[in-house]
């Protein structure tokens, strides 16, 4: 579930939600792009720890680490609907061209962490 999410531009995780890479544990190498998200969204000592180790992290502890964007008491599912819900009364055009500004800013080197 995580390398999945990790491929998304917002993240919203419940507050009882545990996030993992565990691949290690299985003697795997995560794939699925987990080791260039995970160094894209938080400090390179704490990407080569969590895969390395398959260290269970909570919530809270996720949001501190860049790992998810928000946590939400209740369903994250229905938070997240929402956000998307948010976002398509704007107009897609000037969402679609925020996000390639966005990405090409980071890609220039103006990006976190």
């Amino acid at each position: 579930g995580l390398q999945i999410a990790l491929g998304a531009d917002v993240r919203v995780a419940a507050e009882d939600a545990k996030l993992s890479v565990m691949e290690a544990k299985w003697g795997l190498v995560p794939d699925m792009g987990a080791t260039a998200a995970l160094r894209e969204l938080t400090r390179r000592d704490v990407a080569l720890e969590l895969t390395t180790s398959g260290r269970v992290v909570g919530a809270r502890e996720a949001l501190e680490l860049g790992l998810v964007t928000r946590v939400v008491e209740g369903s994250a599912f229905d938070a997240a609907l929402e956000f998307a819900r948010r976002v398509a009364k704007g107009s897609p055009d000037a969402a679609a061209a925020a996000k390639q500004l966005w990405h090409a800013a980071y890609d220039a080197g103006g990006g976190e962490p």
